[in-house]
């Protein structure tokens, strides 16, 4: 290991000082902060001169899926297209270049460019009606497809409803093309192509790529199957990893006890073959789906959808079991929870695990923690939960005017993703991108988190601005905040003692408007002290 002098440029911590300029670092770890930093080595290996740059500790992702968002931008991908046509015509192009493929699978498309979120086959056919074609939302949680692909899982009228799913239907019973959540999708599994290893072993370097150069040392793959964590533990052993990784194994409401044998394996392979590369500690659960296709749970029904309160994954008595299971284990619980009903009933599994199990360092997340009702707000603070958030989904975008605010109603749209409170509660918060559901990079999400605006500035004030969090707290929790989840106490701050994951960002966002924080570009990322990326 080599010692570093980084000097001659605002240094970012969290008591407030801005007289700092300089950090000294040696074996990987800040041994000296402040202006006498230089004087802690006659000579040292390399000093990185920051003319004027910000140094700041390394941003952390406390949900992600940094796999599958590597091999989806090898595949179809929709990423960036904001209409319907524009969608068509891409699908077409790649038909065009790809004109021996028997099955195409798109990703990422906007569920704002569909007609209240749901996508009809006709218009797949119109482009491609030759091939099966199966595309995915910026959510993954729901697949829109062509007639062929129907046709090709053996589909109609008289297929039945999936449990944990459902088949949209016209008022004949004819499926439209669009199929929600994990039971939906599941019809096409056997059918639909997978991703092969070599594909997955080049998402995993492009994945790394895209993280370290926007600043990131530390993800949780917040959904990750047994065969998949081998692709880590390769990459971290032949060298390609570049970014720690820890993964949370997706706990399904119909096999978990079946899963739970592989889980523990899993666990003990990672520890015992990925030293600090890779780890294995995290349980993954669905509560629900996601509101804008109506699956979230709410305790009330849908404005648009008076029958409906959404579409959870689990019963409360069941999550409650596998939660408890699986905390019994020792394993870290991390629960996707949108609607008020799904947040709560998470809530409600984590307490009767801290009562069945007894006390222990847990540090259980909610994961996105968008409608949250204020009778539960309290309980994360009183519990020790992480409210773990996704910052750039606080604005109001497409999905949210189109989707969202129509199916929630005034009253209940103005409670969502309240970071302001619980973090003023006391409550822990760590923040993440949910990647590729939207961008990985994390001056984005910092961006609207202190200024709950989106790309055109709107609302003016901010959207719910009692929730805007000064710039500090957010980097707070992009760092310390994702460092406290990922049990790495001896990260996430420049501070002595702390280990040297560390950037260099071209400009210094404390001393810019929030809205403005977007457009910083990372010049330098160092893990413990090495060079993982330099613009």
């Amino acid at each position: 290991m080599s010692s570093l002098l980084f000097r001659n440029g605002p240094v970012v911590t969290f008591d407030g000082r801005r007289d700092i300029s300089q950090v000294a670092v040696d074996d990987g770890v800040i041994v000296a902060v402040g202006h006498d930093a230089h004087e802690y080595a006659a000579t040292f290996d390399r000093v990185v001169d920051l003319t004027g740059r910000a140094l700041l500790p390394a941003f952390r992702d406390g949900h992600a899926h940094p796999l599958h968002a590597g091999t989806n931008r090898l595949e179809l991908d929709f990423t960036g297209l904001a209409t319907l046509d524009d969608t068509l015509a891409a699908l077409a192009r790649w038909r065009e270049a790809h004109p021996d493929e028997t099955w195409i699978v798109g990703h990422c498309y906007d569920p704002a460019i569909l007609p209240s979120g749901v996508g009809r086959a006709e218009w797949l056919d119109a482009v491609c009606p030759d091939v099966p074609v199966t595309v995915f939302p910026t959510d993954n949680h729901a697949v829109w497809t062509n007639t062929a692909a129907m046709r090709a899982a053996g589909i109609t009228a008289d297929t039945a409803e999936p449990p944990l799913g459902e088949i949209v239907r016209d008022s004949d019973g004819t499926p439209v093309g669009m199929f929600l959540e994990f039971g939906g999708i599941e019809l096409f599994h056997g059918v639909m192509p997978t991703v092969d290893r070599a594909m997955q072993d080049a998402g995993l370097v492009e994945a790394m790529r895209a993280m370290s150069a926007a600043g990131i040392v530390w993800a949780q793959d917040a959904s990750v199957e047994p065969a998949e964590l081998d692709v880590y533990l390769d990459g971290a052993a032949s060298g390609r990893a570049t970014v720690r990784i820890n993964v949370a194994f997706r706990a399904e409401p119909e096999r978990w006890r079946q899963q739970r044998p592989d889980f523990l394996a899993g666990r003990s392979r990672a520890s015992a073959t990925a030293g600090r590369w890779v780890s294995a500690d995290t349980i993954k659960f669905f509560a629900d789906g996601v509101i804008e296709a109506g699956t979230g749970w709410l305790l009330e029904p849908y404005e648009d959808a008076p029958h409906s309160c959404g579409l959870p994954n689990w019963s409360p008595e069941a999550l409650t079991e596998a939660v408890c299971a699986f905390d019994a284990d020792g394993f870290q619980t991390h629960i996707h929870a949108i609607g008020d009903a799904g947040v709560r009933m998470a809530l409600d599994a984590i307490e009767a695990a801290q009562q069945r199990n007894g006390r222990r360092d847990r540090r259980p997340v909610v994961a996105h923690t968008q409608l949250v009702h204020p009778d539960d707000r309290p309980r994360f603070v009183a519990l020790g939960v992480i409210a773990n958030f996704e910052p750039l989904w606080a604005q109001h975008d497409d999905s949210m005017l189109d989707l969202t605010f129509p199916r929630l109603g005034p009253e209940r749209s103005a409670l969502q993703y309240p970071i302001g409170t619980l973090l003023r509660s006391g409550a822990p918060v760590s923040f993440g991108s949910d990647w590729p559901v939207s961008s990985h990079r994390p001056v984005d999400g910092l961006a609207t988190a202190v200024s709950r605006l989106n790309g055109r500035g709107e609302p003016a004030g901010g959207w719910l601005p009692e929730e805007r969090i000064p710039i500090l707290d957010a980097i707070r929790a992009y760092t310390a905040g994702s460092a406290y989840q990922a049990f790495d106490d001896d990260a996430g701050a420049i501070a002595v003692g702390q280990r040297a994951d560390l950037i260099v960002l071209d400009q210094d966002i404390t001393a810019i408007a929030g809205e403005e924080i977007g457009g910083a570009e990372i010049d330098q990322t160092w893990l413990a002290g090495q060079l993982v990326f330099e613009r």
